[in-house]
């Protein structure tokens, strides 16, 4: 592999991961590799191939290949963060969003399919969206107006323009705590927690945007909501589906909307499940830290995802760029990589078994059910 030097003095970085990174970008394509297996053989159990990989091949590479628990020197990092190439790779990834839902939705159009095969390119589209919630998230945090664009184009795949409101001034601000809708508490299962995470989201967007436009003296229905611009691009994008492929089109693009919120709320269940801040005499939580997040350093599905499984740095140190997100060594770590989590999470029997004792387990939880999220506050 190539290797990019960042001369700094006294020391020399070699980024080793700068090629890798290029998985993250091509990833979201894999619904078009789907179709092109199918339309080469017309078999179409292999429009399932990304699923088996997802979930198969890659919590078994994850496995293969361990944690990376390297971090960039502090001081390679200013020169790391400026380097124009990282940002490159997350801006070209957004137009390939919009062409693999493109070419998914006309193909299910257009190509003779089963229920069975129209059900498994659906599902396959869903998940390469919520994968766009991905990378809208990582740019979604920075103050570039490129990056701010691009990020709700890339919520328009999913129709989730919404996110980066509630993520970014909702999620950071309640991250671990009885109040935040996207944070699961002990004992709650994914489908339970879908229930409360997604409209919860939606409502607390809408808001803090309503709240943040009242203090510019802006009514919310005005054109600097920041979620009705994403919006507006969703319906151009799949209104214009719609127009071009006929109604038809329609229930695919909602089944894969659901699909892809699915997939958010997936990560969103994992990265705090049960953690929880300490609420303080004064009523506020503590400062959230590095051990309010599950972290996960396994090498090929943080590859996939951006740096997205580092997530305790993430937290830490929101405007952090994925390049230089850190390990640390004494933070709730996952047994496996997002995809394995996820699995797990589907049976809740077997994710309980897994989790509950880890969480119990950690050094500043002790065994304490009062130190973690269960819906109830916890004060010192």
């Amino acid at each position: 592999m190539t290797e990019t030097v960042l001369a700094i003095n006294p020391e020399v970085y070699v980024d080793r991961k700068r090629y890798a990174w290029l998985l993250s970008v091509f990833y979201p394509l894999f619904p078009v590799y789907a179709i092109g297996l199918h339309a080469w053989t017309g078999i179409e159990w292999l429009l399932l191939t990304p699923v088996l990989l997802a979930y198969g091949a890659v919590p078994v590479l994850d496995w293969l290949l361990g944690e990376d628990q390297s971090n960039p020197p502090e001081m390679a990092v200013p020169a790391l963060e400026a380097d124009r190439y990282y940002r490159v790779l997350t801006w070209i990834t957004v137009p390939l969003h919009v062409i693999a839902l493109v070419a998914a939705a006309w193909y299910a159009a257009s190509a003779a399919l089963s229920w069975g095969g129209w059900l498994a390119l659906v599902y396959v589209t869903g998940l390469a969206s919520g994968i766009a919630v991905n990378t809208a998230h990582e740019m979604g945090h920075k103050r570039d107006w490129i990056d701010q664009v691009l990020s709700r184009l890339a919520l328009a795949v999913p129709f989730y323009g919404h996110f980066t409101t509630e993520h970014n001034f909702g999620h950071h601000s309640q991250v671990a705590t009885p109040e935040d809708c996207a944070s699961a508490r002990m004992g709650e299962s994914i489908y339970r927690f879908a229930l409360r995470e997604i409209p919860g989201g939606l409502r607390r967007a809408w808001r803090i945007e309503r709240q943040r436009l009242a203090r510019r003296h802006l009514p919310v229905w005005h054109w600097r909501n920041t979620i009705l611009q994403s919006h507006a691009w969703a319906l151009v994008l799949q209104g214009g589906l719609v127009l071009a492929l006929g109604w038809q089109t329609l229930p695919f693009l909602l089944v894969h909307n659901l699909l892809a919120w699915f997939q958010l709320t997936s990560a969103n269940y994992v990265e705090h499940y049960g953690l929880l801040r300490r609420q303080l005499a004064d009523g506020r939580y503590e400062r959230c830290q590095p051990h309010h997040s599950w972290n996960s350093n396994h090498v090929f599905s943080n590859l996939l995802l951006f740096h997205l499984e580092r997530h305790s740095d993430h937290h830490a140190n929101p405007s952090r760029r994925y390049q230089s997100l850190r390990h640390f060594d004494d933070v709730p770590r996952l047994p496996s990589g997002y995809f394995g989590m996820f699995l797990l999470a589907y049976v809740p029997p077997l994710w309980f078994r897994t989790m509950d004792p880890r969480l119990l387990a950690l050094p500043h939880v002790a065994g304490r059910l009062e130190r973690v999220n269960r819906g109830l506050p916890s004060k010192l």
